[in-house]
């Protein structure tokens, strides 16, 4: 529910104040870090597929630096730059540049991230609560809310006999709509294709994963390649070496193949949705008891947020194109179909603070909103009257 002092957005002077005082009172501080950020942070843990949609430049020492292209990592960062007391709530809005299909590079975002909370569950449960409210402040009482799960896939390739390179490709595409194909290629992947890159796999066995990457992209720039298909060096050497690992360590048997696709095909309620998790689990023979504890606690304190679980579409194969979620994640949707796109969106990913420098892994959860989709819903909303 709206906290009192915005339950009318009409009475505060714009709505995204409203949307601020939402956050406020739910006891986020806001930030506003620098629109100038260096672009190795994005590149390292969004993936070099976001190189295309960035605003890059270069400083007078050579370093690559970027218009930030979100506003999660720049705040994770100002976080420890700042050296916030965790646990800690904090909250943004500000413009964001990035190359997209619809309207300007530059828009509006605006968001919470909250690090340190040890009750997950329950952080969780409350990250999606103040998506709703953000869905609220611009009118839209019931958008249509997906949810999925990272670490729950993440434990079952780790309950199934996976090579690790298999473990690694597969939770890497989760959310970027390429399981189906992976399954279809990797099913009974054909042994010799190990015997094109022997030469250089012997070379490489048992060298530093950062070494054999630098080492692939020496001999690429010897030999003069700089792009393929839109692809930079380090991805074209990253690619060959999962390749390269992929055919060294065989394909996905048959049976296991049968569980990836009986488990990405589970959609429902998050009651129905567990109970569906529950039986497979039991019928393959694998344990995912902690991971499904974990999301049954979520499932009540959504209960206790006043979240409508029938309002709630969960399936097991919806992920986000960010390599960094690690547990939860969803986007809150226009149910009309007025915007392109979600309204907001989120998750968890208690991984991001320690990449980006923590001593230690601090559990971190958070939501951005796309401000002017939303607003455009709301004047929509008002032209209608």
């Amino acid at each position: 529910m709206l906290p009192a002092a915005v339950a009318d957005p009409r009475d505060a002077s714009s709505l995204e104040d409203a949307l601020l005082a939402c956050f406020d009172a739910a006891g986020f501080t806001r930030l506003n870090p620098p629109i100038l950020q260096p672009a190795d942070v994005f590149l390292d843990l969004s993936g070099e597929s976001i190189r295309r949609r960035m605003y890059l430049t270069v400083d007078t020492e050579g370093r690559e630096l970027c218009l930030r292209p979100d506003l999660t990592i720049p705040v994770a960062r100002a976080v420890l730059d700042e050296k916030l007391p965790l646990p800690a709530k904090v909250s943004y809005l500000g413009s964001v540049f990035r190359f997209r299909g619809e309207g300007s590079g530059e828009f509006r975002q605006a968001g919470v991230e909250s690090f340190g909370r040890a009750d997950i569950e329950a952080a969780d449960a409350q990250i999606l609560a103040l998506g709703l409210n953000a869905c609220a402040v611009y009118g839209l009482a019931q958008p249509e809310i997906r949810l999925g799960d990272v670490g729950l896939f993440a434990a079952l390739l780790e309950a199934l006999p996976l090579a690790p390179a298999l473990r690694r490709r597969l939770l890497k595409d989760f959310g970027q709509g390429r399981l189906d194909t992976d399954l279809t290629q990797l099913a009974a992947r054909p042994q010799e294709g190990a015997a094109a890159h022997a030469g250089v796999l012997a070379a490489l066995t048992g060298a530093d994963p950062a070494a054999a990457r630098a080492l692939i992209t020496d001999l690429l720039s010897i030999a003069g390649i700089s792009t393929v298909g839109g692809r930079s060096v380090s991805e074209i050497a990253e690619r060959f070496l999962e390749q390269s690992a992929l055919d060294a360590g065989g394909g996905v048997s048959r049976e296991t193949g049968e569980i990836l696709s009986r488990y990405l095909a589970i959609s429902g309620s998050p009651d129905e949705a567990s109970a569906r998790m529950r039986a497979l689990a039991a019928e393959a023979g694998i344990d995912l008891s902690a991971a499904l504890g974990v999301f049954d606690r979520r499932t009540g304190f959504l209960t206790a947020y006043q979240v409508n679980l029938a309002d709630v579409r969960f399936s097991t194969a919806f992920g986000r194109p960010l390599d960094y979620y690690s547990g939860m994640v969803f986007e809150l949707h226009d149910p009309t179909g007025r915007a392109a796109g979600p309204l907001v969106a989120g998750g968890r990913y208690d991984r991001l603070l320690s990449r980006l420098g923590a001593p230690e892994c601090v559990p971190g959860v958070g939501l951005a909103a796309w401000v002017e989709r939303l607003a455009a819903l709301d004047l929509s909303r008002e032209a209608a009257r």
